[in-house]
Parts: C-alpha cells; structure tokens; sequence
C-alpha cells in the first residue's frame, strides 16, 4: 500500500509538472468511454422519462386551462356581442325622441302570441307604468301598433299588421288620406277604396294622420310597394310595407298621446282598434 501510495505521488507531481500522462489519459478514457456510458444508461433513461413524463403531464394540464379559459372567453365574447346590439338597437331607438314631443317609455318585448291568426306582442309595462288601452307604440322606424289590453304586471300590444287592425294614414306627398288594413302578414298593409284617379304610386311614403285621436299625427308608417288599378272594379289594389321592424324589435317606445287625464279629460280607453278603422272610414 506504501508502494502505491508513493506511486501516485510521483504520477500526479510528473503529471502536474510535466504533463507526462496526458497522453495515457486520453487512452483510457476513449478505452473506459463504452464502460462508462453503458453503465450511465439506466440512470439517463430515468432522468430522461422522468422528464418527458412531466412535460407530457404540464402539456396536458396546459392545454385543458387554455380550453378552459377559451371557452369562457367566448361566453363573454357572446355576452359582449349581445349586449353591442342591445345598446346599438337602444340608441337607434332613441335616437328619434328629438322628433318626439310626447311622453315616452322605452319597454321590453316578453313574449310573442302564438295565435297565428293574431299578432299581439307582450310588454314589460304595465298599469303601474301608467300604460293605458289605446296607447300609440313605436320603434325607431316607425308606428308598430297599439296596447290593446293593460294589467298590473303587463301589457299587451295588437301590430298594425293585424288583420283586426285599421290605422288612419295620409300620403306624406300629396296628403290623401287613407285607412291601412292589416293583412295578418308581419310585411304587408291594405289600403282600401283608394279611387282609380287617385293620386298615389309605388314610393309614397305613407304618415299616421291623427285622425281618431289614437295615434298621434306625422308618423312615419309604410312606404307604397304596389298600385294596381284592375279594370271592372270600382277601387285600386294598393298595398304597402310597414316601416317599423315588426319581427324584429326588442325594444319599442310608449307614447302618452292624448292619454287618460293628460289634457283634464278622460282618453278614449273603450274604443277597440276595429272601430276607430271605422269611424275615420265613415269620416
């Protein structure tokens, strides 16, 4: 042992002084090289495992937080967009309260009747709101129709395209006056006993003529879409596209237009929406 311990001595001062075992060294390494790395390998295939294991486990945890996160993401994506809309349609809405001189009320469509013979909407407004029978309902674009039936949670509105519906109107260009009939189509107003010489075409923008004392005098109804005047009867076939958005609004506006104890009288609350078509018919 003494002898070995003296010869590792004098190698390692040889070494250090001289660099005489540099060249032994490199031997054996490239000799010991296999040795070493076949030795090594298990322990680099469980480092190595260990490794794609975990990375395989964080990759995988990653991407569900992701999927997590991006469908949460489109939820409120949809919930932005749908709030973007409601606020582009409220601000469309309003945007024709300078032409208003009236009280108004913006409400909110509930629900729909499912009578297909009847198109009556139901509000979020009701007798609390001061809602009351006959009131005047309109959306940015036009007349919509009228509350037909109030009560102490809601309130019902009957479309001007009903087929029990009749709203005196006028010609906006020649100011003929005229009563438009619901056809039961959300798209399509009759106007009815219109003379053959009577001035009116394609075009015509037709305006509420405030006669009846229902709706409320210049606003803007329908346009003209077709004049028709058939020989061999008495009257033209003239029908006309409501402007408002009748099947597409969720909001409309209330208008207080000569409603109960407004002006120190009682408003016309018995008068059903038939009869005031007749009784401006007969005027």
């Amino acid at each position: 042992m003494l002898i070995l311990i003296i010869a590792s001595v004098v190698l390692m001062t040889a070494d250090h002084r001289w660099h005489q075992l540099e060249f032994m060294r490199s031997a054996l390494s490239n000799l010991l090289y296999p040795l070493q790395y076949t030795i090594d390998l298990p322990i680099r295939f469980y480092y190595w495992s260990d490794e794609a294991l975990s990375s395989r486990e964080a990759l995988s945890d990653e991407n569900r937080k992701l999927k997590e996160l991006h469908l949460q993401s489109r939820v409120q994506l949809q919930k932005l967009d749908i709030i973007e809309k409601e606020n582009a349609r409220l601000r469309e809405l309003l945007s024709a309260t300078p032409k208003i001189s009236e009280q108004t009320l913006v409400a909110e469509i509930m629900s729909v009747d499912v009578d297909p013979y009847r198109q009556l909407l139901m509000l979020n407004k009701s007798s609390r709101d001061g809602v009351y029978d006959g009131q005047p309902v309109i959306d940015a674009h036009g007349i919509m129709g009228q509350i037909v039936h109030v009560n102490a949670t809601s309130s019902t509105m009957m479309l001007i395209t009903d087929a029990s519906h009749a709203l005196p109107i006028q010609v906006n260009r020649t100011g003929l006056r005229a009563v438009a009939f619901g056809t039961g189509k959300t798209d399509t107003l009759d106007l009815r006993h219109i003379p053959h010489n009577a001035d009116i075409r394609e075009g015509d923008l037709l305006i509420s003529s405030g006669l009846g004392g229902r709706f409320p005098p210049n606003y803007p109804v329908a346009t003209i879409t077709r004049v028709e005047r058939p020989l061999g009867e008495p009257f033209a076939r003239v029908s006309a596209e409501p402007l408002a958005l009748l099947d597409r609004s969720r909001e409309v506006l209330l208008v207080w237009h000569n409603a109960p104890g407004t002006d120190g009288t009682a408003g016309d609350e018995t008068t059903k929406p038939a009869e005031t078509a007749t009784q401006t018919d007969e005027q």
